[in-house]
């Protein structure tokens, strides 16, 4: 899968240097012809050009606020007024006869609106008959077919340059491309022998500045006869309409700018010819025409060089999708298989495992990585995984769309020079955002050599003032230049790939997504059938449960003495095990309540919360040894203070409790985190908790002894403790070796 591709070549920018001259208000034209300025309705003469005199044999000063009516035929005058009501660009050149004294002369008139204003240009008329359309079709017509024959954009250029050449007698006519950076390459020529080849050569962007694409984007001809043509300003210099230079951009005559003029001297080109070449409505390239001696190109052949640019701006969308063609097809193969895949899975990782390699196919890459769920999942040559982290972060910010590319990451990213072997450009797809789940792809960089017409930097000129002023390049010899930091360039067709793969993958995720909102709300109902079942049976439970417990006490009472000495231990257990069962139906009550209740959240002080839940504890067990050690100054916590005085009261009271030692001593600090939140310990010197019990320690009923060991219990407080953590947003967990002690750890977020 060969591509024939080269490195876009990044702009080199000085925002300090003026060059976007303005071009299209100049205030003068070109000798060539004449440029009269006309108000409507009545098409009085408010304008002219300074050179009348030598055209009509009439002073500037004698033309202004005429009316036409002074040089034209009545005849004359209501056809340029029909063609006005219509699309005068049709009707172009218009042949007139003008009265200049005691003479008439034929000329080409170019008549068009801008500005407010309609402007008439005339130039001399040498072929009274001109070109009629049979002419025009015997002229085009070969042309238009050979241009339909071509296979791909290189022979659709050849044949371009060759026909307009043939037709307009130029010395060289060359195809310009702008490539995205605004930089741009002579990809066809056709010229004297005796000539040196442009062909291959780049030009920096500043050669066409934007002021310059911008007027050629909407006038698609432009011709200098002669660069030593003399300025010939308007009279008066303002528009009389607007009080501002009047806008030339539509102007055949327009003058050039003295910058563009010393370029083509210094290119050795006397007369000059561009033909735009316009792709989705921006400017793709030009048709360059260059003449080392004057070259007048009469408007008829202008009207067929406009056209035939035209009809290459048709075909060059085409012709660039045959490039590449059998590379472009293996793409679309390779795509349309892991859509295949992707569209019949539901499970995104096996999806990566499936494809494998095909993912760094569908866009032409060396190696890519899956960001997914915390976890990086790489296929081919792809950088470190901290290097991936950093590259992210760093695109977070980047990535103002969902899809980002570049062939030169190591310039922009100056981290990327460290990995540059493997990445030289980069293409990524957000996924989604929140998750951050993301799809880049790499390639290496590829040096590459790069012939310019002269050397490219800026050749500039510093003024009086000390502003920098862009000044035209005076050699034009090869220039070589190593580039280095690129990769070859994403294609559209590749991003477009990429694209589709996006949309299967969001697929996956929408119906995953969809799965996982229908067990979360069956979920959300089974949770709050059950909380509900357990409230009510435990709330039912107590009333009969506290008859038993009161019946069995009145008998110990009053027939205490009757029943033997078996009666009275057998009544004796029965209201311990009632008492026992309400203790369980107490705490099961306080659980379920846990998962309803509305948590009422404030700022905690844990320093004063643990020295009171200390207190208590110590109370409680009057006769022990009992230490509990608390660092100084422990984080403020954001919670339900009620709760978390049961969290820690059960993990405090715990650490006492499971301690065969005599000297029990329990130690409170804490950990910082990078996140706004804190991680308490709780730790003990107690009995700890085997390795295979670590896992089952929270779960409910729970116990790992028997029920009259250690003071018994109900086997519901940690499941209860990390409810409580759970729904404030935290984390518990701990760490224990048996016979030596545990340790707690709840994450909690500050206040």
């Amino acid at each position: 899968m060969d591509r024939k591709e080269k490195i876009i070549i990044t702009q080199r920018v000085n925002s300090n240097i003026d060059y976007n001259e303005q071009i299209h208000i100049p205030n003068f034209i070109q000798d060539h012809g004449v440029l009269l300025v006309l108000q409507e309705p009545d098409l009085d003469i408010i304008q002219v050009s300074s050179n009348t005199e030598e055209w009509l044999n009439i002073p500037p000063e004698n033309l202004l606020e005429q009316n036409i009516e002074c040089l034209l035929y009545s005849h004359q005058i209501d056809n340029i007024r029909q063609n006005l009501a219509g699309d005068f660009e049709y009707i172009n050149p218009l042949q007139l006869s003008i009265k200049c004294g005691n003479e008439v002369r034929l000329f080409n008139s170019i008549i068009h609106r801008n500005d407010g204003v309609v402007i008439l240009e005339l130039e001399a008329c040498e072929d009274e008959s001109g070109l009629d359309f049979s002419q025009f079709y015997q002229l085009t017509f070969p042309i238009i077919n050979k241009i339909q024959k071509s296979g791909n954009l290189h022979e659709l250029c050849e044949i371009v340059v060759k026909e307009i050449r043939k037709i307009t007698e130029f010395d060289r006519v060359m195809i310009y491309k702008f490539h995205p950076d605004d930089s741009g390459e002579v990809i066809a020529e056709d010229k004297r022998e005796d000539q040196e080849a442009y062909l291959g050569l780049h030009y920096p962007a500043y050669d066409v500045p934007q002021v310059a694409r911008a007027v050629f984007s909407v006038k698609f001809i432009r011709t200098i006869p002669n660069i030593n043509s003399s300025i010939v300003e308007l009279v008066p210099k303002f528009n009389p309409l607007t009080n501002q230079l009047l806008d030339l951009t539509f102007s055949v005559l327009r003058g050039v700018s003295p910058c563009h003029i010393e370029y083509l001297d210094n290119m050795g080109v006397m007369g000059s010819m561009s033909i735009s070449l316009v792709k989705e409505e921006k400017l793709w390239g030009l048709i360059a025409c260059h003449h080392q001696s004057v070259k007048y190109i009469p408007y008829d052949k202008q009207v067929i060089c406009e056209f035939l640019g035209k009809i290459m701006s048709i075909h060059i969308p085409m012709r660039e999708q045959n490039d590449n063609l059998d590379y472009k097809v293996s793409l679309k193969s390779v795509q349309s298989e892991v859509i295949k895949i992707i569209s019949e899975s539901d499970d995104l990782l096996n999806v990566i495992t499936n494809i494998g390699s095909k993912l760094l196919t569908i866009v032409g890459a060396t190696g890519s990585v899956i960001s997914l769920e915390g976890e990086y999942h790489k296929i081919g040559i792809t950088p470190s995984d901290a290097e991936i982290t950093e590259l992210i972060n760093w695109l977070k910010n980047q990535m103002n769309t969902d899809i980002y590319s570049t062939d030169s990451l190591p310039i922009i990213y100056p981290s990327a020079k460290k990995f540059k072997e493997s990445v030289g450009g980069l293409l990524v797809l957000e996924i989604a955002k929140l998750q951050e789940v993301y799809v880049l792809w790499f390639r290496p960089e590829v040096s590459q050599t790069v012939n310019w017409a002269g050397n490219p930097e800026y050749p500039i000129e510093i003024e009086s003032d000390g502003k920098m002023k862009l000044c035209p390049r005076k050699s034009f010899e090869q220039w070589q230049e190593i580039v280095k930091f690129h990769s070859l360039p994403w294609q559209s067709y590749e991003i477009q790939g990429a694209q589709e793969f996006k949309s299967a993958i969001v697929g996956i995720v929408m119906r995953r997504i969809s799965e996982l909102a229908k067990i979360n709300l069956e979920l959300e109902k089974s949770n709050n059938e059950l909380d509900s079942f357990t409230y009510i049976a435990s709330h039912d439970l107590k009333e009969p449960l506290r008859g038993i417990h009161n019946y069995s006490t009145f008998l110990i009472e009053d027939y205490g003495e009757i029943l033997n000495e078996d009666g009275r231990a057998k009544l004796d257990t029965l209201v311990r095990l009632t008492q026992r069962m309400e203790d369980l139906i107490n705490a099961l009550l306080f659980f379920s309540r846990l998962g309803r209740q509305e948590l009422h959240k404030s700022s905690i002080d844990l320093n004063k919360l643990i020295e009171n839940v200390a207190e208590v504890v110590r109370m409680s067990k009057p006769g022990s040894s009992i230490e509990i050690r608390k660092m100084e100054n422990l984080p403020g916590i954001y919670g339900d203070k009620i709760l978390m005085e049961e969290v820690f009261s059960n993990l405090i009271n715990n650490a006492v409790k499971y301690n065969k030692k005599e000297d029990k001593i329990v130690k409170i600090g804490y950990e910082e985190t990078e996140e706004s939140a804190s991680i308490i310990y709780v730790k003990d010197n107690g009995i700890g908790i085997r390795e295979k019990h670590l896992e089952t320690i929270f779960k409910i009923f729970k116990r790992l002894h028997g029920k009259d060991k250690f003071g018994g219990g109900t086997g519901v407080g940690l499941t209860i403790v990390k409810k409580i953590i759970e729904r404030h947003g935290g984390q518990i967990w701990l760490e224990s070796k048996y016979g030596e002690g545990t340790t707690f750890y709840v994450k909690l977020w500050n206040q």
